[in-house]
């Protein structure tokens, strides 16, 4: 179903079943499968591809060479209808990736609104993206990492299948995460662990001296207190029960993953081990 007012040049490919709502230009040489939809304003500048159960959210520009939605690299994947889910008013520069979901996953790879993803990035299966994240160039996801709202990951950057990476981070350039990284937390290539909060990242969005004190005050207890990781957290929890940024972080812990936290390189055995 293609909308009146979409655009779609002569050399492009729209196969039939694709839907194409109001607005929606796809330029010369782009290809379109048959389970995509493009929702309003969608630009796809030239030489795209779109497969597979692809949405792409209003006001979304994607730029040449593009690819999203076709299958996982996974030998898992035994061609289930999975899906591709990419927000409103992303950005989607030369040659990103983007594949579907598989069965192992949650059949879904999702990436929040308003996202800014520079060439050659890869989004692998069954990813999960917050709102408002920056990729810098050749930026790569394994499957099934999970990334907060706010977060920057510097160019070549590299993150390993199944960690998380909470709000407001920030990843260097270079960097290759293999751990779970708390919100509001640092990585910099040429420093093994975590290198610090993101205090700059926490400025720009506003927060008061206090609070930022108190989020050091946490760092230090969660990550060089006394006893298991558990019984920290909980101890943090106790001392900033009302503060949302502080709590961020203890529920980031609490609710652990299949990884085991990115800590400070001082404190490598002030975590408790990964499970199996």
């Amino acid at each position: 179903m293609m909308s009146s007012s979409a655009k779609v040049d002569p050399t492009a490919r729209v196969e039939d079943g694709a839907q194409l709502a109001d607005g929606v230009e796809v330029g010369p040489f782009c290809t379109i499968g048959p389970n995509v939809v493009l929702e309003e304003g969608v630009k796809l500048i030239s030489h795209v591809a779109v497969a597979g159960h692809t949405t792409i959210g209003a006001g979304s520009s994607v730029y040449p060479f593009a690819s999203l939605g076709f299958p996982p690299q996974s030998f898992h994947y035994k061609g289930e209808p999975s899906r591709l889910v990419i927000g409103r008013d992303c950005i989607i520069r030369e040659h990103v990736t983007m594949n579907t979901g598989t069965a192992g996953g949650h059949m879904e790879t999702r990436v929040g609104d308003g996202g800014l993803f520079m060439v050659g990035c890869h989004i692998a299966h069954d990813c999960i993206i917050g709102e408002k994240a920056v990729f810098a160039n050749n930026a790569t996801l394994g499957g099934h990492v999970t990334v907060g709202d706010n977060v920057f990951f510097g160019g070549l950057a590299a993150v390993h299948q199944f960690v998380r990476i909470g709000d407001n981070c920030m990843i260097g350039g270079m960097c290759g995460v293999h751990f779970d990284v708390i919100p509001f937390g640092l990585l910099m290539e040429g420093h093994r662990g975590l290198r610090a909060l993101n205090y700059r990242g926490l400025q720009r969005r506003g927060a008061t001296r206090q609070q930022i004190r108190d989020l050091r005050v946490a760092y230090r207890e969660l990550f060089y207190g006394s006893g298991a990781l558990s019984e920290r957290a909980e101890r943090v929890a106790g001392l900033f029960p009302e503060d949302p940024n502080v709590m961020l972080i203890v529920d980031f812990v609490r609710t652990a993953g299949k990884r085991r936290l990115t800590v400070p390189p001082d404190a490598d055995n002030a975590v408790e081990p990964e499970a199996a």
